[in-house]
């Protein structure tokens, strides 16, 4: 009798289990989806009222170029004209690639794991960055080959080596968007008003460049740079193991998720997901370098409307940036020849927005000092 209990008890964990991956899926499916139905056209009248705010201070019109243009920008994403940033964020996504085991890196995956870690202790670049700029860090375990002491959001120990096969699944891939889109309705429920994109993980540009590659069908060559300083030999490598891992997978440059899954890995998805959820809670999210720019391409190609919620900050010196930024239709206000990455460019934009507001917020009026208006030329 206990050995017929034994054998009913052990099926209906395994069924319950069954059930509660299949659900776990179904989930994962559903509210991406739901995320993309939630996302609306930027709010043109907050828009409007933030370019008459500018126009009617004391100043030449449009004379502050971008930094006018990004407030409206902002003001279309949150959907109000009191525009205020004093809570800004860096959210950087860690995870380890596969397709290291090709050579394609200068350095060995562990140090991505010391980097995360770094992250906390204000001894990465990223964090003193943010300190410097009045912003917090949020560092996110989201795939590291190792046990780290951030924010533990793993998917998986690293991803698979896409030379050999997918470097995830498809529901892995959902995970990863998920975590970004998660994070940031976190962070808004907590104030934050403004989010910068990083990430870290050797290997990174390899997989980039991949993603890069198919979703804007150029040449692998013309995708591809020395990362974090490549030999030659190293650039053949990396050339190879991304061409190699296009041909064996075959993505679907249609379909910004199979994409990631087949050719990317789970920092570049992440940061997607954070593109994504910017767009959902009304939260301008700023993008980084190349690395941030191709997540920000995955998912204007998962959901075309979140471009118009993406700030630029800076053209990357990687030799694509630019061509990503083209393609997402936007233009960058800073050209500071970097390629560090982490969310580095990105926190960098934040002083210039702080100073953006601080003109749009504090400026007396052409009516507060009793001067006739500039008009626009005819």
């Amino acid at each position: 009798m206990k050995k017929i209990y034994l054998i009913i008890s052990i099926i209906v964990i395994l069924v319950a289990g069954f059930l509660f991956y299949r659900m776990k899926g179904n989930s994962l499916k559903s509210t991406l989806e739901e995320a993309k139905k939630a996302i609306k056209e930027p709010d043109q009248q907050a828009m409007e009222l933030c370019k008459r705010r500018w126009d009617s201070i004391a100043k030449p019109l449009h004379s502050l170029g971008k930094l006018e243009d990004n407030l409206v920008k902002i003001a279309g994403i949150t959907g109000s004209a009191d525009i205020h940033l004093e809570k800004k964020a860096l959210v950087t996504m860690c995870a380890d690639n596969g397709v290291v085991e090709e050579g394609v890196t200068q350095t060995g995956q562990e140090v991505t794991a010391i980097v995360t870690d770094n992250f906390l202790n204000k001894k990465a670049t990223a964090s003193i960055l943010c300190s410097m700029a009045g912003a917090d860090i949020f560092p996110v375990d989201i795939g590291v080959a190792a046990e780290t002491h951030v924010i533990d959001r793993k998917i998986a120990w690293g991803t698979k080596n896409m030379t050999k096969g997918p470097a995830m699944t498809r529901e892995e891939a959902q995970q990863a968007l998920e975590t970004g889109i998660s994070m940031v309705e976190e962070l808004k429920n907590k104030g934050y008003s403004l989010i910068a994109t990083g990430e870290m993980g050797i290997g990174n540009t390899t997989t980039s460049s991949a993603v890069a590659s198919v979703l804007l069908n150029e040449e692998v060559e013309k995708m591809t740079g020395r990362g974090a300083g490549l030999s030659s030999e190293g650039m053949t490598r990396k050339i190879n193991a991304i061409k190699k891992a296009i041909e064996i997978n075959q993505p679907d440059p249609t379909d910004g998720v199979d994409v990631l899954s087949k050719v990317g890995g789970f920092d570049i998805a992440g940061m997607a997901g954070i593109f994504i959820g910017g767009a959902v809670y009304g939260v301008p999210i700023v993008i980084d370098g190349f690395i941030s720019a191709v997540a920000a391409l995955a998912a204007a190609r998962i959901c075309p409307l979140v471009k118009e919620y993406m700030l630029a900050s800076h053209v990357s010196k990687e030799p694509a940036a630019h061509l990503i930024l083209e393609a997402l239709g936007l233009s960058a206000p800073l050209h500071c020849d970097m390629c560090l990455g982490e969310g580095t460019g990105a926190v960098v934009l934040f002083p210039i927005l702080d100073l953006a507001c601080g003109v749009y917020n504090g400026m007396s009026t052409f009516q507060d000092i009793q001067v006739e208006e500039y008009k626009p030329l005819a």
